[in-house]
């Protein structure tokens, strides 16, 4: 991310969120169809900053910085309702390699948690602060606080 963003964002450890209208799954590619053209992005307290930046602007940060999301892939949960569902199901990924065209946005993902169906609606995407896969407010330091109480 570029050094203002960054030190923005960074400072409030914020966390990014993304919505379209379906997405669909082809071996480690996830496309989001009908994506809003806005990231949200949001902290915790005490600050409880909320903002959006475009999804092209998001894009365009993914590999700028030292702590970039290039560098330093996040983890993600997709939520979405497959035809059919009345409840969401929802994933765990690592994002990587976005590709934006017009209203669809492609990631590469590894699957941590969960699987994707080939097809799915109502989508939703929660992703990690940038550059700290173990902060305390990440899934994956989520996990690791698990893993301490467990011995």
């Amino acid at each position: 991310m570029s050094d203002d963003i960054e030190k923005t964002l960074e400072d409030i450890e914020a966390l990014f969120a993304q919505t379209a209208r379906e997405m669909t799954t082809k071996g480690d590619k996830v496309t989001f169809h009908g994506l809003s053209p806005a990231t949200l992005y949001f902290s915790d307290r005490p600050q409880r900053v909320v903002g959006h930046l475009t999804t092209k602007k998001f894009v365009e940060e993914w590999d700028l910085g030292e702590n970039s999301f290039a560098v330093d892939p996040p983890n993600a949960v997709i939520s979405f309702v497959e035809k059919g569902d009345e409840t969401p199901e929802d994933a765990i990924v690592v994002l990587k390699d976005p590709q934006l065209e017009g209203d669809k946005l492609t990631y590469t993902v590894d699957m941590l948690e969960g699987t994707l169906p080939a097809k799915g609606e109502l989508v939703s995407v929660f992703i990690d602060p940038f550059g700290r896969p173990l902060s305390p407010v990440s899934l994956a330091g989520m996990n690791r606080r698990s893993r301490r109480r467990g011995r």
